[in-house]
């Protein structure tokens, strides 16, 4: 919840604020990228999260971003994405069924004899070791943003020496998207 200040002190109203993930099929054009974040960020819209990549049609790319913000935010976010001529269809899917996944890549240091550890954490995060060194071992692991951030707290005692990680991503359950919808 945002609460904002009046000038003496108290609180005009609360606004319920939420992440809401959104999703855009658009032309898999060069600068489609571009015009759509230049067109959230000229609005003063943060964007948390973005993932793009192409679908099974090469001729769409789809966007997958989470924004924050109430409902007043969100109907304006897809109102401007619906007015880019790139753009074929958006969904919300703040009240749908769907499936979303973040991907991570971490270095973790394995100083100490802690290899077998982390290795276990790992499993149970059902990650797998995808790089071995002397010093270190690289994890990919996958999931909801909770799992993540779980497994990052459980490894820094180790050292994350290096962490990377992609946007979200999302697919709407029992409905079939297609461009001419």
């Amino acid at each position: 919840m945002i609460l904002r200040p009046k000038r003496n002190g108290l609180f005009l109203k609360v606004i319920d604020s939420m992440k809401h993930v959104l999703s855009a099929l658009v032309m898999n054009q060069p600068g489609v990228l571009a015009h759509i974040s230049g067109m959230l960020a000229s609005r003063a819209f943060n964007i948390e999260s973005l993932a793009v990549g192409e679908t099974e049609n090469p001729e769409y790319s789809r966007v997958t971003f989470v924004v924050e913000g109430d409902e007043r935010v969100l109907d304006q976010v897809r109102k401007q994405l619906e007015k880019i001529i790139n753009v074929v269809r958006v969904i919300d899917f703040s009240d749908q069924k769907y499936v979303e996944r973040d991907l991570m890549l971490m270095k973790v240091n394995t100083g100490n004899d802690h290899r077998a550890e982390i290795k276990e954490l790992v499993e149970i995060f059902r990650g797998r070791i995808v790089d071995v060194s002397r010093t270190h071992v690289m994890v990919e692991i996958s999931g909801q943003e909770g799992k993540l951030e779980a497994f990052i707290e459980l490894m820094r005692p180790f050292g994350i020496l290096e962490m990377v990680r992609t946007g979200r991503i999302a697919l709407q359950r029992d409905h079939e998207v297609t461009p001419n919808e």
